[in-house]
């Protein structure tokens, strides 16, 4: 067993809201969120009142503790203040991907009990769709304006007393967003005030966030490392966060040469245009002072380009997932010995074991790879609904399967070099094949489907099904790939097709991707 060198770190016993905006008062009129596209400013004394009046006006039209409410919106200034305000009137809130279709959609809100929506106008349609088909949604509001419903906005006005809620941090849900965890269909992971708070204590050991920082968020909110690192731990440091509703390589480096953004989150795909795009030396990039980049793992010799292409000493990395709310390792700040490629060293609190993958498990020792099981204070409470699926992720004493093949060297420093994990990683999102095999299945001219990630031309992991038709079917790659476009979200699209004979499976009726991937290698030039 392996144990953080840096000292432990109390559990933070406060509601997520009160964790983050505790300092909000004394940061006054400091910038807390700055719209990138619009150039609004929404300062913390302003963010602070925002959060009590919408928890006010939420507590008003009914919402309970132990109620989920769904938020379903790009980045936006109003998006940490609608989070807030819903933990602070008792709410769980399961954050929904704004591309998610009606039915995803769907899914999500029967799965969570949601019983609540605040959504954006453009998004409306989807999010009707939705509601309808599942029933016992209370309201839909929105953050801007739309016909027919109310805005948070309309919320700022009332004079409805603020909600007093008694939270148990240590067992209370604050966040439930969904993942797949090391496979399978997407499942509610359960986050605790007391988990996330906690972790954004560890995380600010290594990666520590100043009052004069200016953070770009570009990564979504709705994922646990945006909600997280780039919303709740800038937030919580007095830092300045800039906006941006979506990823575009122009659109980030204006920002950044703009507001002069010193800290920058990444994923490996915008680190590679980072490192080779040309359109980067057009643009003044030297107020960054920290890029670390996570999600999914990154070349050592990408970050290395990436590092010196924007004339910083190194891009860090960091290591996580949904259900360890979400860090566990990072390159800290200011290392300067760090070895390229590592995610870093364990975070204050955490404990770590490296286990064979072969039978019988056994731990390992440094330098041995196996797969890299956690324990720590930012463990989830559990996936909702699915006590089984929580059993056969975390062991009677608490350590959570990663998933993920690493090793760690005689200097603590951690590496992660593959995935036990079947998911696929488009672009740092989780694509589970389950879930797209499921879609293919329910074509009436697909007899069997099985989907693995392979790599394209740039070296990007996407998925690609092998398909099997129903006999005397006529079935070409781009209708297999439309009709699956059609029904989920655009990260989750097929991009590959092969039409196959039998899909090879075990006795039990297991899919054998290793044989499919090992067929795929082969052609391989």
């Amino acid at each position: 067993m392996f144990r953080s060198e840096y000292p432990d770190v109390q559990p933070v016993d406060l509601p997520i809201h009160q964790a983050v905006l505790g300092r909000a008062a004394e940061y006054g009129d400091r910038p807390a969120l700055i719209d990138g596209v619009h150039g609004t400013v929404v300062t913390y004394r302003e963010l602070e009142h925002a959060t009590r009046r919408i928890a006010a006006g939420l507590a008003e039209a009914g919402v309970r503790k132990g109620d989920v409410l769904a938020l379903h919106s790009p980045n936006s200034v109003a998006y940490p203040s609608v989070f807030y305000a819903a933990t602070w009137a008792g709410a769980s809130v399961t954050t929904v991907h704004p591309l998610a279709t009606p039915g995803e959609f769907a899914k999500q809100l029967r799965d969570s009990g949601a019983t609540w929506i605040v959504t954006v106008g453009a998004l409306l349609p989807a999010a009707r769709e939705a509601a309808e088909a599942v029933g016992g949604v209370r309201e839909i509001l929105v953050c801007d304006q739309a016909p027919g419903h109310r805005s948070v906005r309309d919320l700022l006005a009332g004079t409805a007393p603020e909600p007093v809620v008694d939270i148990d941090p240590g067992t209370d849900v604050a966040a439930l967003p969904y993942s797949s965890g090391t496979t399978g269909m997407p499942k509610g992971v359960m986050l605790t005030h007391r988990s996330i708070a906690t972790n954004l204590v560890q995380q600010n050991t290594l990666v520590y966030t100043e009052t004069q920082d200016v953070v770009l968020a570009v990564l979504p909110f709705f994922h646990i490392y945006g909600l997280t690192v780039l919303m709740n731990g800038p937030l919580r440091s007095g830092a300045g966060v800039v906006v941006l509703p979506r990823y575009e390589l122009g659109q980030l480096l204006a920002t950044i040469e703009k507001y002069r953004v010193t800290t920058l989150y990444v994923a490996p795909p915008i680190a590679l245009a980072l490192a080779k795009d040309p359109s980067v030396d057009d643009y003044d990039l030297s107020s960054l002072r920290v890029v670390l980049s996570a999600a999914a793992p990154l070349d050592a010799e990408l970050a290395d380009a990436c590092a010196r292409r924007l004339g910083i000493p190194s891009l860090l990395q960091g290591f996580g997932m949904t259900e360890l709310s979400p860090a566990t390792h990072a390159v800290p700040r200011d290392a300067k010995d760090a070895p390229l490629g590592s995610v870093g060293k364990l975070m204050p609190s955490t404990e770590m074991r490296v286990v064979s993958l072969d039978e019988p498990r056994r731990d390992l020792g440094p330098g041995e790879e196996g797969e890299l099981w956690v324990r720590g204070p930012q463990v989830m409470k559990g996936y909702l609904g699915r006590p089984a699926d929580t059993k056969a992720m975390i062991d009677a004493d608490g350590w959570l399967r990663t998933g993920d093949v690493g090793r760690i060297d005689a200097d603590g420093w951690v590496f992660v070099v593959d995935r036990v994990k079947e998911l696929i990683k488009y672009k740092g999102y989780q694509v589970p094949p389950a879930e797209l095999e499921a879609v293919l299945l329910a074509h009436e001219d697909i007899a069997d489907a099985a989907v693995i990630g392979v790599v394209d031309e740039v070296g990007e992991e996407v998925p690609k099904a092998f398909v099997v038709p129903r006999a005397g079917a006529e079935l070409t790659e781009q209708q297999v790939m439309a009709y699956v476009a059609g029904q989920v979200a655009p990260y989750k699209k097929v991009r590959r097709v092969e039409f196959i004979g039998s899909v090879p499976r075990s006795a039990a009726g297991k899919i054998l991707r290793r044989e499919l991937r090992a067929a795929e290698g082969s052609r391989t030039p």
